[in-house]
């Protein structure tokens, strides 16, 4: 449906702590991170912070969605960086739990691709979460202090930032972003999602409406502007409308009743949903998406001991083979490869049945 519309971590360093998906943007405050590098008394210090400022350099790039089993040694100053892509709309949900017994601090923070530190929170728990305001590549950095040890599991998981449209767990998807219409002479710019005649249609966020209209391919149609977002959020073909232009609405307040009016009058009742921005229509999928993306779980594994090869191995991309009596300090397991360090610092990937524990 063509329709013009206008709409209008920082740092995430953290000791395993939350983050409020809401985003809170820092830009000349000092990080945990770099408040603990300020005060520590340790000749390693400038070290540290160089091992940091690298690994952003030389991330390992993994698939969301993601997990894996880590641990840090404490002989010398070490950080992980994990470079992942995202789709504006998704959250990335990130859990992090260390061993019962781990007495160690770890500072997490997440970047986008120009290495700028986007969200913080100092919160008490485990979990974190960014929504992706633009599509493209996003680094998490993980890093102990100096000289502390410990192991800790990792998940990573995406999910919808805002919610589904129409209330009730019977509703779904029947058409996507950029399926034709008018047998080809334009593209669809949103998605329908089919449930039963006036079932209600709620806010999925807060903000206030800025239309209520009759007519036209819409039909009944209702347009809601978040707070805080240079969105709009477009609800079409509605068999009745709740509100009025101007009221403020919250999340999960009735906005209307699933219809089938507009150019919609000859199908089954459905609600045709669009995200709309300043520059045009967007796909609001992955901002709807009822499906929430998490890795399979993976066997524990035990990564204190050093490991070595079973046979000699050229890693892809390796210009040299590594051999037997190579020492390789393990950083994580996936279930499937070891990432493990060379002596050199260089971090490569090898499957399990490769290696062994020295």
């Amino acid at each position: 449906m063509k329709i013009k519309h206008f709409l209008s971590f920082a740092v995430l360093a953290i000791m395993l702590m939350a983050c409020n998906p809401s985003n809170n943007i820092f830009s000349s405050n000092t990080t945990i991170r770099e408040s603990y590098a300020k005060k520590a008394e340790d000749p390693m210090v400038k070290q540290w912070l160089a091992v940091g400022e690298q690994s952003l350099t030389t991330p390992h790039a993994i698939h969301l969605p993601y997990s894996h089993y880590g641990h840090f040694q404490g002989d010398k100053p070490r950080a992980l960086s994990l470079q992942f892509s995202a789709v504006r709309g998704q959250r990335v949900n990130f859990a992090l739990q260390r061993k019962k017994d781990a007495g160690f601090t770890m500072f997490a923070e997440v970047f986008n691709n120009t290495s700028t530190l986007l969200l913080a929170a100092d919160t008490a728990n485990s979990s974190f979460a960014f929504d992706v305001s633009e599509t493209g590549s996003y680094t998490l950095r993980l890093q102990p202090k100096m000289a502390q040890a410990g192991s800790y599991q990792l998940d990573i998981s995406l999910s919808a930032s805002l919610g589904f449209p129409v209330a009730g767990n019977k509703a779904y998807v029947s058409s996507v972003w950029g399926n034709d219409r008018d047998g080809g002479k334009r593209k669809h710019e949103g998605i329908d999602i089919v449930a039963a005649k006036r079932t209600p249609v709620i806010a999925i966020a807060d903000g206030y409406i800025s239309s209520v209209k009759e007519g036209g391919l819409g039909g009944k149609t209702v347009s809601l502007r978040p707070n805080g977002t240079q969105l709009s959020l477009y609800y079409a073909h509605l068999d009745e409308q709740l509100v009025h232009q101007g009221q403020v609405v919250y999340k999960g307040d009735t906005l209307g009743l699933v219809g089938n009016t507009g150019n919609a009058e000859h199908t089954a009742a459905h609600l045709h949903f669009g995200i709309y921005t300043y520059n045009g229509a967007i796909d609001p999928l992955p901002f709807v998406n009822k499906a929430i993306l998490q890795a399979n779980t993976i066997p524990k594994a035990d990564l204190n001991a050093n490991l070595i090869l079973k046979k000699p191995f050229k890693p892809q991309g390796h210009e040299q083979i590594i051999g037997t009596n190579i020492l390789l300090t393990p950083l994580a397991y996936n279930g499937k490869q070891y990432l493990v360090e060379l002596p050199t610092g260089e971090l490569v990937e090898m499957a399990a049945g490769l290696v062994k524990k020295a």
